[in-house]
């Protein structure tokens, strides 16, 4: 596995759980051939239902639902908060007045308001898998989303990477990570730390030798998978021919270059804060990493993880005013996202990319007297585009405090159908053995996609 280090700077939420800041590609699935190639290959095959992409953006700590997509401006002002409700291009869908760009963009939009079933912990494991943690744990554990895809659809380009992520999240691994469960390490995440391209390209060897030494290694690897009794270095060997092949091409780091890129786009995107780190102990601002992943799918990703900030905000004397917060936050988040809305439409990527916004719980209705809100599972909201879904409309609906769901309470697994739907992937016919042999569903209790959206 190739990694290529960041600075580190250390982070804590407020469970103590402690975060190191790097760049990671690999918490879903990079798929491997460019759409372009991919459509090609899918009319050869007569097919096409395989070149879709996901995008995810993970806002770390869980964000704020009643600040940003569903305002109660009539609460009582513990409850409301200082922020207004903007009107959008979309008649009787209105936003946080922070939010003015994507205000104009929410046509190509669909906002989530109720979901219903999320966990009460800071943990990524729900956001990446879509099952809660610790129900019904099949042998091995659930792998996250994007092992689940690479497994089914597998790489289409093995010079690019079948899985990964743009992510500065936490610890290693991150932020309680799931990683690839019960179907091995052969799927775990292609990683990458920091300045990534001088370690994806050969250097003081041809190609021709690198040849020569993959096909010595790969006459001793057959000597040790006879006498392997645990098929680990069945997964061992996908990730070494993985990375060989990664070095024979420059698809991975050309994609990862910025400096091939329009300057004028890249100022469009902004550059956050990359190396500051909020009051000192935070996630960075990283709206560059938005660029990245449109660069990757591009390139022929399957699926890129991104995370924003982060949004373990409750106030006090350790975390700043939550609206403070919501001032420096909303408006870096307001101009990348639009901007990612409109490089994808551009591009004509914007019907085979999904995106999907969302934290792993929402936040207390109740405004604490520190001036920040608290974890608050009983529901939770999302942002999702592209992909052909239908857009324009606001699906579900909270009570007149924003505590409960009011109307059509939605579940992670449909959302995660709703996904792999938009990838061509059969939720309802597709099941992966566990380590005990038992086939598995991809999604709980065998959600299907969301009617309102497919």
């Amino acid at each position: 596995m190739l990694k290529i280090f960041h600075p580190d700077a250390d982070e804590a939420l407020c469970n103590g759980v402690r975060r190191r800041d790097f760049l990671r590609i690999g918490s879903l699935a990079l798929g491997g051939l460019t759409l372009r190639q991919l459509l090609e290959a899918e009319a050869r095959a007569g097919t096409a239902s395989s070149h879709k992409a996901v995008i995810m953006i993970y806002l770390v700590g869980g964000p704020p639902h009643q600040d940003m997509w569903d305002l109660k401006p009539q609460a009582p002002s513990e409850i409301a908060g200082p922020m207004r409700p903007t009107a959008t291009n979309v008649p009787g869908i209105e936003i946080c007045e922070l939010f003015p760009r994507p205000a104009q963009r929410a046509d190509r939009f669909t906002i989530v308001r109720s979901i219903a079933d999320s966990q009460a912990d800071h943990d990524a494991y729900q956001c990446f898998t879509g099952q809660r943690p610790g129900k019904n744990v099949p042998a091995g554990g659930w792998p996250q989303f994007g092992s689940v895809v690479s497994r089914v659809l597998g790489p289409l380009d093995r010079s690019v990477p079948a899985f990964g992520s743009l992510c500065y999240t936490c610890t290693h691994p991150p932020y309680n990570e799931p990683g690839p469960g019960f179907l091995g390490i052969g799927q775990l995440p292609f990683q990458s730390r920091g300045p990534t391209r001088e370690d994806m390209v050969l250097r003081g060897i041809t190609s021709a030798r690198l040849r020569d030494r993959r096909a010595l290694l790969s006459s001793v690897d057959r000597i040790r998978r006879d006498i392997d009794q645990t098929n680990r270095l069945v997964g061992m060997d996908a990730l070494t021919g993985q990375a060989l092949d990664i070095l024979t091409s420059s698809k991975l780091a050309d994609a990862l270059d910025l400096s091939k890129e329009d300057p004028r786009l890249v100022a469009r995107y902004g550059t956050g804060d990359e190396t500051v780190y909020i009051d000192g102990n935070g996630a960075p601002r990283m709206p560059v990493s938005f660029l990245l992943a449109r660069r990757l799918v591009e390139a022929g990703c399957r699926v890129v993880t991104v995370n924003y900030s982060k949004w373990d905000w409750h106030g006090g004397d350790y975390y700043k005013p939550i609206f403070e917060r919501e001032r420096e936050d909303f408006p870096i988040l307001d101009n990348a996202l639009a901007t990612l809305l409109d490089d994808l439409r551009d591009r004509g990527l914007d019907q085979d990319v999904s995106i999907v916004v969302w934290g792993e719980f929402g936040r207390t209705p109740v405004i604490s007297k520190i001036v920040g809100r608290d974890h608050w599972p009983r529901v939770n909201s999302a942002l999702l585009a592209g992909g052909g879904m239908k857009t324009g409309q606001v699906i579900g609906a909270t009570d007149r405090l924003g505590g409960e769901p009011a109307e059509r309470p939605v579940t992670f697994g449909e959302i995660f159908a709703t996904l792999y739907h938009n990838l061509g992937i059969d939720t309802s016919a597709v099941t992966l053995p566990d380590l005990a042999g038992r086939p598995q569903y991809l999604v709980e209790n065998h959600a299907r996609p969301m009617p309102e959206l497919v």
